[in-house]
C-alpha cells in the first residue's frame, strides 16, 4: 500500500479547474492560495481558517522533528518517505490557510508553542499514536466547522484538504497495524467533532 502511495503521489491534483470540477486536495492548496483574492470575508469563516491553521501548525511542527528524528525513529525506508510527503502536505496547508486568511484581510493565528511527551522521537511506536491522534482530529475538525463556512469556494479548498487528511490518516492507521474497522476508521461515515472536542485532544501539546 506505501509502494503505491508514493509511485502514485505526484500525479495527485493535476487536474484543471473549470466548471463544476471537482477539486483534488493540491488543486485546493493552489486554490486557497492564487485563484482569487477576496475582498472581505465574514468574520466567522476567518475564525474557522485561523482555527484550522492552529491545528495545521501542531501537524507540520510534529512531522518536522519527526523527520529531524528519521535515523532514531525509522527503518523503514518506505515508512521514512511517507511520513516526509506527509510533512510536506502538511506545510503546504499552513502556508495556504496563511496566505488565504491574509488575503481575506485577517490576521493569521500566531503558532502555538508545541509540546511532547517524552519519547515521541525516539519510540517508533509512539510516534504512530501520536501522529494517528493529530491526524484523526484534524479530519474531524475540518468536517466539524465545515457547514459553518459562508462561501463556497472556502468550502470546496477546505474540503480538498480534509480529503488529504483522511488519506494520511489511514495511511498512518495502516502502517500501525490497526483493524480496518474500528481502527483505520469507524463506521460507514466520518464523524464530525466539536470545536471543544478539538481542543481537549490538542491541549495537551500546546505549550507555553
Amino acid at each position: 500500500m506505501l509502494n503505491n502511495y508514493l509511485s502514485r503521489r505526484s500525479f495527485l491534483g493535476r487536474s484543471a479547474i473549470g466548471a463544476g470540477a471537482v477539486i483534488s486536495g493540491e488543486a485546493a492548496i493552489q486554490l486557497l492560495s492564487t485563484t482569487r483574492v477576496w475582498a472581505a470575508a465574514a468574520q466567522g469563516d476567518l475564525d474557522i481558517l485561523n482555527f484550522a491553521l492552529t491545528l495545521e501548525y501542531l501537524e507540520a511542527d510534529f512531522y518536522a522533528q519527526g523527520n529531524q528524528a528519521a535515523a532514531k525513529l525509522f527503518t523503514d525506508q518506505h515508512a521514512k518517505d511517507l511520513f516526509q510527503l506527509i510533512a510536506s502536505d502538511e506545510q503546504a496547508h499552513v502556508q495556504a490557510l496563511s496566505d488565504t486568511v491574509t488575503k481575506l484581510g485577517g490576521k493569521p493565528a500566531a503558532k502555538p508553542t508545541v509540546k511532547y511527551p517524552d519519547g515521541t522521537f525516539t519510540d517508533y511506536k509512539a510516534f504512530l499514536k501520536t501522529s494517528k491522534t493529530f491526524e484523526e482530529t484534524g479530519v474531524g475538525a475540518y468536517l466539524g466547522q465545515a457547514g459553518s463556512l459562508t462561501d463556497p469556494m472556502l468550502l470546496q479548498a477546505a474540503a480538498g484538504i480534509f480529503g488529504v487528511e483522511c488519506r494520511h490518516a489511514a495511511l498512518v492507521g495502516k502502517i500501525s497495524g490497526l483493524p480496518a474497522e474500528g481502527g483505520i476508521y469507524m463506521g460507514a461515515t466520518e464523524t464530525a467533532k466539536t470545536k471543544e472536542d478539538v481542543l481537549a485532544a490538542v491541549k495537551p501539546f500546546i505549550g507555553g
